[in-house]
């Protein structure tokens, strides 16, 4: 029964790849990413003398929420794939950022609801930039709300981790 068990711990084991085509997609939606954060900020740059302080401010507000976007796509494929298909050894790569090697999952739970607050902030100050053509006070208070819930969230999430990494300690 013995070989039984270890064929099924590889094949288990081995379905970690099966994420590789996931990572690769995501990196697509990167290159996506990238090029409409260049034909808005083409947008931006062709518009800027004509139009007004508060579009020109939205404007920069959209490519800051592309980045974030961005940057939480990018932690996500690099946690991933050393998480779930391969470890990389930093030593080897002394150049490579410090940031997105070596996340833990609380780390990585941290990162991704930090730059989510992030992305929903930068959303509604892009409401209440824009409040005088879109006045919807009902989509308002969701938007509004939904940042709340999405802070609390990561607070408590922070405090939980905090709490296991303590009881750990004691242990």
């Amino acid at each position: 029964m013995n070989w039984v068990t270890r064929i099924i711990e590889v094949i288990v084991l081995s379905s970690r790849w099966l994420l590789v085509p996931f990572l690769l997609g995501m990196m697509v939606g990167l290159a996506t990413l990238l090029y409409t954060f260049i034909t808005k900020g083409a947008d931006l740059l062709w518009h800027v003398s004509s139009a007004a302080q508060n579009e020109i401010i939205v404007g920069i507000l959209k490519l800051v929420d592309l980045s974030l976007i961005a940057n939480l796509i990018v932690i996500v494929i690099c946690s991933s794939y050393e998480n779930f298909v391969a470890t990389v050894d930093a030593s080897k790569h002394p150049a490579w950022p410090r940031g997105i090697l070596g996340l833990r999952f609380a780390d990585l739970k941290q990162r991704l609801l930090g730059s989510i607050v992030a992305i929903v902030a930068v959303n509604v100050l892009d409401w209440f930039l824009d409040i005088d053509r879109s006045a919807d006070n009902q989509k308002l208070i969701w938007v509004v709300g939904i940042l709340i819930a999405f802070a609390v969230a990561m607070l408590l999430l922070a405090f939980s981790d905090r709490l296991s990494a303590d009881a750990n300690k004691e242990q």
